[in-house]
């Protein structure tokens, strides 16, 4: 009989409050930040976790988020190169968009919220649009990785007759990369109409001023430099001037000082008010202030002023000081317009800063949040500027930072009810309630490199890199002893099963047993505490130490690789066991105590009988250092648990040495493992900051149909791969700066693209059929013809993936499937659908089917009955339109009579008013 497990699926991670793979944004109350694979949504004033963005299934880190100028509506680019569309009052996927082969790094959306541009790794730009869920083009011509994206919108109304732009012009595209360009994009051509070397280095940020008419630049050097836009150039196009050069439309103006030259990672206007922040530092971010044309006005007159006094002085002619201002004209302007406020310093590195969009009822000034690399979020006030001469200084209003580590979660360990968890890493102490995952205590520590609950569940030891074994109170949240344990970092501790004695290993050479005492406190109870009884000498530095279930050996991992067993009692030597060879990391022991399983930095495994010191097998387990092993707590069980630095969880059967499960999650190195004592769950703790739970599960495993679906997909992925790479190297050979289709294969699409296959060849075979053959079951239980069958599994195929899935088919089966779409037309069912499907193919098959002569008898009805269909449309709509306008007008006629009427005036005075209003317009727009 085929042996079976039982499955382990992954819950929610948790310890988290923001990563650091990507930016955050923040509307005045809600942060949204990354969380690896997840998003999530802060109330910072709370410090709340309000919702958690999850997909079932999908593992990749976030890189890049975005906001919508369109209510309720987020992008959130991934590691994988997808971008998935949030939608963020019900926190589900609305759009996922496939293009990018590699992470992507930047979002933008255009003003009106209908077009988003990704810039990705892979060094191109591609521009989706968002209501017809498709990919626009994709734009080339950058030579490294994309640092940021902009649109440029130029108003239809301000270009001229001459322009070769179209009256509804797409705009422009501003983007930047690592190779130290700048380059300006025409949307309506898709080309690139303007590249400029815009710093010596990497180019990592850019932003517009909310004007438009300056676009601010910065690099990895520390240079911030300011450039105009040429509205005139812009509304024309692309022109030769009267010397056959092309027109520019970006032209330099000055750089500005920095108060430190570290990279320019960030550069963002506030949408509203007069402020500039720039984060030139890891821990800082400089606020300039935008004067008015006053302010600048008083400051070129004072300049002047002490400038003619100091040439007064010396004698010169001030006329020539006049002179050499004028000269200078835009740069003094900008560096006048542009002054240093103050400057934000952080509690940690800043990975993104974001402006509050809404400003939620504050006088006191501008909000501004950071997001940190330390996994916290804070919020800090910009106060108003004042007339007095004190320096304005930042003030930190919120900070959420509670939930989470500030550094690598080290250790862990569960109580014996499997209730409480206990995270330490190198500061803090953090208890975690296991039902609800809340941190429900937060406990300042050293550097703890492993930790205990001790006998009774209330109270914890920690062993730190400075050899202190420190004691807590749990209930108490306190410090109830320091224990000097050892001179070295104190590796490992464990209490003995009969829970009468704590054993420790150091890197002093030592093993220390102690048992427990309570001590007297003045404050309240009794407290638990320790007290040093002996010492096993070693010959080098402990790494791991363990005492059997049964309490009659202790096992001892040393740095020389071995690991010695001796007796519990008289601490006389049993047995040791070699073969590693790298150190020992840790180890432990089944439950029945006959088992030791030892994993090493060496990334093998090795089982051994406790009989004899026999090594039953040695196992390749893991790419990386094998971290921490762990057997199950479940009575006659043996299987185990492993962690690693590559980022993986694994389940092995110790007596058929084969891996049951590879769970994976984490994207970092997990460095700590703690496995429930009623064998329900296992938990682990990374590099990456979380802490995640994996549940036993009721669901059946089969080790061969395990490997069955790891070949499945690796061959499926394998596949979406090969395609993709061929796709790049046709897209390659069109040259530089070209606009190409967007197209990316995943599994997804592949399995689509199959689905249309199975359709048409079962509505092939249905309509092939003499009139009294019985149906097919599948058609005749759905109450389908063969044409309604294969629009219906097209129609469930999602819009963005529907163009990779035609391509997934074979040319027999686009001249079967053009047969359909010509019934569809007649039939009037889903013209947009059936036009677009059309569309594609003829554009993707153009050539064979030009050369085809059968195709006529299909495509002229097929011509005839759409054409037909999309009169018919084109009607209704131009009905709708018109009527829809007429409402409009109705209702702003109904608006105005009744503020003119609440205002008290006459028809005349009315009549007078708007025309007044209506000239203002026209001046404004010239």
């Amino acid at each position: 009989m085929v042996k079976s497990y039982l499955r382990h699926g992954p819950t929610e991670a948790f310890g988290l409050v923001c990563s650091s793979a990507s930016n955050a944004i923040y509307d005045g109350k809600l942060a949204y930040v990354p969380a690896l694979e997840d998003v999530l949504v802060w109330d910072v004033k709370k410090g709340q976790q309000v919702a958690m963005w999850h997909e079932t299934k999908h593992r990749a880190e976030v890189t890049a988020i975005a906001e919508s100028p369109l209510k309720d509506s987020v992008a959130v680019g991934y590691a994988d190169g997808s971008i998935r569309l949030w939608n963020a009052s019900s926190g589900a996927v609305v759009t996922t968009f496939n293009g990018h082969t590699k992470a992507v790094t930047c979002l933008a959306f255009d003003n009106a919220g209908a077009r988003i541009a990704s810039g990705s790794q892979d060094t191109t730009i591609i521009l989706w649009d968002i209501i017809g869920e498709a990919g626009i083009s994709r734009l080339r011509g950058h030579r490294d990785q994309i640092t940021s994206l902009r649109f440029l919108e130029v108003d239809s109304m301000e270009l001229l007759p001459t322009s070769i732009a179209p009256k509804t012009s797409p705009g422009y595209l501003l983007t930047s990369a690592k190779d130290t360009f700048l380059k300006l994009w025409d949307l309506s051509t898709h080309h690139c109409v303007q590249t400029v070397v815009a710093h010596r280095a990497e180019v990592w940020s850019i932003d517009l001023e909310p004007t438009h008419d300056t676009i601010f630049t910065g690099s990895a050097e520390g240079e911030l430099k300011a450039w105009r836009i040429d509205r005139d150039a812009l509304k024309e196009g692309l022109k030769e001037s009267e010397t056959g050069e092309v027109v520019k439309m970006i032209h330099p103006i000055t750089s500005l000082p920095l108060s430190s030259r570290h990279r320019v990672s960030q550069i963002l206007f506030h949408p509203t008010q007069p402020y500039l922040a720039v984060q030139s530092h890891e821990r800082s971010v400089e606020i300039f202030r935008i004067r008015t044309e006053e302010e600048i006005k008083k400051k070129q007159l004072r300049r002047k002023k002490r400038a003619k006094e100091k040439s007064k002085e010396k004698g010169d002619i001030g006329m020539e000081v006049d002179e050499k201002g004028d000269a200078e004209g835009n740069a003094t302007d900008i560096v006048d317009r542009f002054t240093p406020y103050l400057v934000i310093r952080a509690g940690g590195k800043i990975r993104s800063f974001d402006f509050a969009t809404v400003e939620t009822g504050h006088k006191g000034g501008v909000h501004v949040m950071l997001s940190l690399a330390n996994n916290a979020l804070e919020v800090y006030q910009i106060p108003r500027p004042i007339k007095s001469k004190e320096v304005p200084e930042a003030v930190r209003t919120y900070s959420v930072d509670l939930p989470g580590h500030r550094t690598d979660v080290r250790t862990l360990c569960l109580s014996s009810d499997d209730q409480i968890l206990a995270s330490a890493s190198n500061g803090t102490l953090k208890i975690w309630n296991m039902r609800t995952t809340a941190c429900i205590r937060t406990i300042d520590c050293g550097y703890a490199i492993c930790s205990t609950f001790l006998p009774g569940d209330r109270h914890i030891a920690i062993g730190t890199k400075s050899g202190e074994i420190l004691i807590y109170n749990i209930a108490a949240s306190s410090l109830v002893d320091t224990v000097k344990a050892h001179t070295g970092a104190t590796w490992s501790l464990h209490v003995r099963p009969d829970e009468q004695r704590l054993v420790t290993g150091s890197a002093d050479k030592d093993v220390k047993f102690w048992d427990f005492k309570n001590k007297k406190t003045v404050e309240g109870p009794d407290a638990l505490s320790i007290v040093h009884v002996r010492t096993l000498k070693m010959t080098d530095d402990v790494l791991s130490v363990r005492y059997s279930p049964n309490g009659k050996l202790l096992a001892v991992s040393l740095l020389d690789s071995t690991v010695k067993v001796f007796y519990e009692d008289s601490l006389k030597f049993f047995l040791s066991l070699y073969g590693h060879k790298l150190p020992v990391l840790s180890m432990d022991i089944s439950l029945d105590s006959k088992l030791m399983v030892t994993c090493s930095a060496d990334k093998n495994i090795k089982i051994w009988g406790l009989d004899f010191g026999d090594c039953h097998k040695s196992i390749f387990a893991h790419e990386e250092s094998i971290m921490q092993v762990a057997f199950e707590r479940e009575k006659g069980s043996h299987y185990f648990w492993t962690v690693s630095k590559d980022k993986m969880l694994k389940y092995w059967d110790a007596d058929k040495f084969e891996n049951i499960q590879k769970l994976e999650g984490h994207h970092g190195e997990i460095w700590a493992l703690a496995v429930s004592h009623a064998g329900k769950f296992v938990v682990t703790g990374s590099h990456d900051k979380s802490i995640r739970v994996w549940e036993k599960l009721d669901e059946p495993l089969f080790l061969e149909e395990e490997r069955e679906r790891d070949l499945e997909a690796f061959y499926e992925s394998n596949i979406a791969e090969s395609m993709n790479k061929t796709d790049d190297k046709t897209a390659g050979d069109t040259g530089e700066g070209n606009a190409t289709a967007v197209g990316k294969q995943t599994t997804e699409t592949l399995m689509a693209g199959e689905r249309i296959i199975e359709a048409l060849e079962l509505a092939d075979a249905e309509r092939g059929k003499p009139a009294d053959a019985p149906r097919n079951p599948q058609m005749e239980a759905l109450d389908q013809g063969p044409e309604e069958y294969v629009l219906r599994v097209i129609e469930k195929i999602p819009s963005t993936a529907l163009h990779d899935a035609l391509l997934v088919l074979p040319f027999s089966k686009v001249l079967s499937l053009m047969v359909y779409l010509n019934e569809w037309a007649k039939c009037k069912w889903n013209i947009s659908l059936v036009s677009r499907i059309l569309f594609f193919l003829l554009r993707t098959h153009h050539n064979q089917i030009v050369a085809n002569r059968t195709m006529r008898g299909t495509l002229i009805p097929l011509r005839k009955h759409l054409r037909a269909a999309l009169r018919q449309q084109q009607d209704i709509i131009g009905y709708n339109l018109a009527a829809l306008q007429f409402i409009g007008r109705k209702e702003e006629a109904r608006r105005t009579a009744e503020f003119y009427e609440e205002e008290g005036m006459d028809e005349e005075k009315v009549k007078a008013r708007i025309l007044e209003a209506s000239k203002k317009r026209k001046r404004v727009k010239a």
